[in-house]
């Protein structure tokens, strides 16, 4: 042994010492350690290595780790009960107190886990405790007027000992009642002929296209539109679902007003134009009418074309949760689909997007896609569907279904409590109504007969009018609560006195205008320097105008990807704008975001038209 340790210089000598070791072990254990000693101590090593595996094996059998699901928050429309199996009367009265609340909390949406511990533990009930839970909670929802729809039932089986066990999520969604429904509003996006009037027009209308268009056809407001196949301008449609989670739309009512009588809860499409020239009309729709969500449309024969990743990248500018719809897979083989599919993923995957895509093929996908893409900005679920052959087209309905509200009802209270003020982003003159404006009231309560200032015009004043009649996705309404869009009559306002941008505000908020405004911005994108007396299109809410770059603090000049305050002057007229607002601005390839930090009212002009908007207001 010596001789080949000492001797040996090469890698072949100390793999030999390697194989040898076990050898080198017994023998400097002395003379005594023999072959039968070592048969009998590896005999003992392989009976303890059995009852060690046995042991393991019983453990891994009895004791799986059991399955937890998030604490349950006592905040928010999500609650865990274990069971709901024969409660008391004074049980029941506080249970159906408890589901008032969570109701409340999801403005008129819950839902209930069944057979889940408080923390989250998932435990499961056999069949007749969940038939007797169940059971319970159609009573619960039938005492405060709502209805509860089975979404998924999930065998737990950690514990392979018990019996069968199942947990239950259930969806509890009020009846709707004077109009108070669940209302969403979904921008949709994507490049030119990716399919996005097509899918509007088969989810609203309820019929599949033929292939060429034809459920598009009444989404299209004018006559170049259907001549071309499309969108320039702004529509909205609307898809409603009732208190047991069915699909509501044209093919079952008549009227738009028959469908908000029958839902519980709305999804307002926002439908944009893709082609590159109508993009001004495309950053207005996402700025100034609020979605809560975006859509965004990509065929799947063309994949990542056209204006996708610029209207990719505005959503994600204005930190709007996005989710992706990959339509048209009957005209690809499956192959084309999954390339354009990674395609998206490698995209949603970069540095710029940090999002983590989730390709949703089953209900149980769509219901936890649902789930997910509230809770968390990072998750964007892919659909891939056809609106010709209705392939996966139910999944995207019931991922709508099950969509939570991203606002708690708290937040709503919050803004309801503001003062009125009312966005103004389309006018129209109708017969035998007169004036009328549709925009989105962002705080406080609108009544009919209620008395707003409206402004500022040129000159920077606020006018007086009175609203007439209220309508709310074209059904007559008799209260706006914040965050709700709908049409005011004005009556016989002098329409030439509105643009776009206005606002219409109380009284008493004693409004002020301003010429020049201070913004954090940062540049995304300009071929050259950005500098003063650089002109841009600034879009703040529905407000868009063209603005001269007085200054840059602490900088001469910008370039891509760098941040600066910058003071922008507006040179048409001034605008009402609010502290902390997003700013999105843009000229030819240039681009930059950023939010009002500051307002600078010119001084020689703002007493004299203070002074005339106060006597305004007065009488």
């Amino acid at each position: 042994m010596d001789a080949r340790i000492s001797g040996g210089t090469g890698v072949g000598t100390i793999a030999n010492v390697r194989s040898n070791l076990p050898n080198v072990r017994s023998n400097l254990q002395g003379p005594s350690s023999g072959n039968g000693r070592r048969m009998t101590s590896k005999k003992t090593r392989s009976k303890k290595g059995k009852r060690r595996k046995r042991r393991r094996n019983k453990k891994t059998k009895t004791n799986k780790t059991p399955p937890y699901l998030p604490p349950e928050a006592e905040e928010g429309n999500i609650e865990y009960k274990l069971k709901l199996v024969n409660p008391t009367q004074y049980r029941f009265e506080h249970l159906a107190t408890q589901l008032k609340w969570r109701l409340q909390e999801g403005r008129g949406e819950a839902v209930y886990q069944i057979g889940v511990e408080d923390n989250g533990l998932l435990v499961g009930l056999s069949e007749g405790d969940m038939r007797a839970s169940l059971k319970t909670l159609r009573r619960m929802a039938e005492k405060v007027g709502a209805d509860i729809t089975l979404l998924r039932e999930r065998e737990v089986d950690y514990d392979s000992d018990r019996n069968c066990r199942k947990i239950a999520e259930v969806l509890v969604r009020k009846v709707p009642d004077d109009q108070q429904f669940l209302d969403l509003r979904v921008a949709v996006l994507g490049n030119v002929d990716s399919g996005k009037s097509t899918l509007l027009g088969v989810l609203t209308q309820g019929e599949l296209d033929n292939g060429r268009g034809r459920a598009r056809l009444n989404l299209f407001r004018h006559l170049h539109e259907i001549q071309t196949g499309r969108t320039s301008s702004i529509s909205f449609e609307i898809l409603g679902f009732n208190s047991k989670g069915e699909v509501v739309n044209y093919s079952d009512s008549r009227t738009a007003e028959e469908i908000c009588e029958s839902s519980s809860k709305m999804i307002t499409f926002i439908d944009l134009a893709g082609h590159h020239k109508y993009l001004k009309t495309t950053i207005f729709g996402l700025t100034s009418y609020c979605p809560d969500f975006a859509m965004l449309v990509v065929s799947a024969n063309t994949g990542i074309a056209g204006t996708t990743r610029e209207h990719l990248g505005l959503a994600m500018a204005l930190k709007v949760p996005i989710f992706i719809v990959v339509s048209k897979v009957d005209l690809c083989a499956k192959g084309t689909v999954e390339r354009t599919v990674r395609q998206l993923e490698h995209v949603l995957k970069l540095p710029g997007c940090n999002k983590v895509p989730m390709v949703v093929a089953s209900p149980d996908d769509a219901v936890t896609a649902a789930q997910q893409f509230a809770q968390s900005s990072s998750i964007t679920p892919i659909f891939t569907l056809s609106s010709v052959s209705g392939e996966s087209l139910d999944l995207l309905k019931v991922f709508f279904n099950i969509l939570p509200p991203l606002s708690n009802s708290k937040e709503q209270e919050e803004l309801m409590q503001q003062l009125t003020e009312f966005q103004v982003d389309e006018i129209y003159t109708v017969p035998d109504v007169g004036t009328v404006v549709g925009g989105t009231l962002y705080s406080g309560v609108c009544r009919e007969g209620e008395r707003l200032v409206v402004g500022p015009t040129d000159e920077g004043r606020f006018l007086r009018l009175k609203v007439g009649s209220i309508h709310r996705n074209r059904s007559a309404c008799r209260v706006l609560r914040a965050g709700q869009a709908a049409t005011l009559a004005l009556g016989n306002f002098d329409r030439s006195l509105l643009r776009k941008g206005m606002v219409m505000v109380s009284p008493k908020m004693n409004p002020t205008i301003c010429w020049q405004f201070e913004a954090a911005i940062v540049l995304l994108f300009h071929a050259k320097t950005f500098h003063r007396g650089f002109q841009v299109t600034v879009h703040v809410g529905n407000v868009r105008q063209t603005a001269t770059v007085e200054c840059l603090h602490g900088k001469e000049e910008l370039r891509t990807g760098e941040r600066a305050v910058v003071c922008f002057r507006f040179i048409k007229h001034p605008e009402y704008l609010r502290m902390g607002a997003k700013l999105l601005f843009r000229e030819g390839v240039t681009k930059g975001i950023g939010h009002v930090t500051s307002l600078l009212p010119d001084s020689h002009d703002q007493n004299q038209i203070h002074d005339q908007n106060q006597r305004e207001i007065e009488k």
